[in-house]
């Protein structure tokens, strides 16, 4: 993620596993705070339904619905899909307030999203009013998680809240603003100039900002510049994700030296490169409660067990997935991966696995499938022959 001073930036989902239909994007015009913001208790508790590292809440207010969003700390904007926006949106009568905005990677292509302003958003007991939104087809990412996805809901929707992701419990927690001086766990305190939280950590000698990004269930991503990083398990390529706006190959490693974040020590973490931001993602964020204050800029880590924070090697199944609902679609093969060695190339089309149809599986069940299997059997469609192949899983950083 690459926000400047003139550019707010949105990170959609850069999942690791399988390829998601979204990325990090730049937005190139700022999008307007949210109207009004009511709690009818002071504290309103929500159960998530956790898909990987992404917790996402499932709500219901009219005879409509029920409705899913993914709670995305990363993303400056709330999106909306094309028919949550029909039911509930209007085209903005102030365009330069909610204005059509231009996303694009370093790739050069864009592509432009519609705004609106949303009636109405109801968490349970809390309700948000007029909220400025984009419009984003979410039925890629739906596809992946395996659910509906309504929307992603943005940092800014929850400034007039105190806003809790307890991983944990697999809760979301909003409460009215009010100075706590005792909660538990360590505070840091975050920039919010850009409306996305971002905080200091120690990385050997250096001190770089990273995004608290929760919708990203990948683990630690950093910006290598100006960073004397040294590896326990050097770089190595780690398949491809989907933006909006194009496939972006992803490089993981595993740091030689930990990882500081307040209080608390990332043991030798498992790191994914980029030339973007830096950031922290659900594979580090499930470790905590983490709770939000934008009236203070603060952010509170908390975590029951004491000690450093682990992270188990990153399994692959050296392939990477569109999801096309009725196939996957094989979008990238790793190399030196025991998939390199397979008869499968790009383009091939996935009907089966282990026997299953497409339709039954989704990103998080293939992820844990990849977590403990030694092998998986992927059944290939070309025209109406089919073949099968049996890929072993590996070790992508030990």
């Amino acid at each position: 993620m690459t926000p400047s001073l003139r550019r707010t930036t949105v990170c959609l989902l850069a999942a690791a596993g399988l390829l998601l239909a979204a990325g990090c994007t730049s937005i190139r015009s700022a999008i307007s705070r949210p109207g009004t913001t009511r709690l009818s208790e002071p504290l309103v508790v929500l159960p998530a339904e956790r898909h990987g590292n992404l917790l996402l809440l499932e709500v219901k207010w009219d005879r409509s619905g029920p409705y899913r969003f993914l709670i995305d700390t990363g993303s400056s904007a709330t999106l909306v899909s094309p028919d949550f926006a029909k039911r509930y949106g209007q085209k903005s009568t102030q365009p330069a307030a909610t204005p059509d905005v231009v996303v694009g990677t370093s790739r050069g292509n864009t592509r432009t999203l519609p705004s609106t302003t949303v009636s109405r958003i109801e968490l349970g007991d809390a309700r948000f009013d007029e909220v400025p939104a984009l419009i984003l087809d979410c039925e890629p990412l739906s596809l992946a998680l395996g659910v509906k996805v309504d929307g992603i809901l943005g940092f800014p929707l929850f400034r007039e809240t105190v806003l809790t992701l307890d991983y944990p419990a697999s809760q979301v927690r909003l409460a009215r603003q009010t100075p706590d001086h005792d909660r538990p766990g360590t505070t840091i305190p975050f920039n919010n100039l850009r409306k996305i939280p971002s905080i200091p950590t120690r990385v050997g000698d250096a001190s770089p900002l990273v995004l608290i990004d929760s919708g990203s269930d990948g683990p630690l991503s950093l910006n290598p510049v100006g960073l004397d990083l040294k590896f326990a398990v050097p770089p190595r390529p780690g398949g491809i994700v989907n933006t909006l706006t194009g496939d972006e190959p992803r490089t993981f490693a595993r740091l030689a030296g930990d990882v500081r974040i307040g209080d608390v020590t990332l043991d030798r973490p498992v790191t994914q490169l980029t030339d973007g931001l830096s950031a922290i993602g659900g594979g580090v964020l499930q470790n905590f409660t983490v709770t939000f204050d934008q009236a203070h800029n603060e952010v509170t880590f908390f975590r029951g067990a004491a000690g450093a924070v682990t992270m188990s090697p990153l399994r692959s199944p050296g392939l990477s997935f569109t999801n096309k609902g009725v196939y996957w679609q094989v979008a990238g093969v790793i190399p030196h991966s025991p998939a390199a060695t397979s008869a499968i190339q790009p383009g091939d089309l996935v009907v089966r696995i282990d026997g299953e149809p497409i339709s039954q599986w989704n990103r998080r069940r293939f992820d844990i499938l990849v977590a403990s299997a030694r092998e998986v059997t992927y059944t290939l469609q070309n025209g109406t022959r089919e073949t099968h192949v049996t890929v072993a899983t590996y070790e992508l950083v030990p």
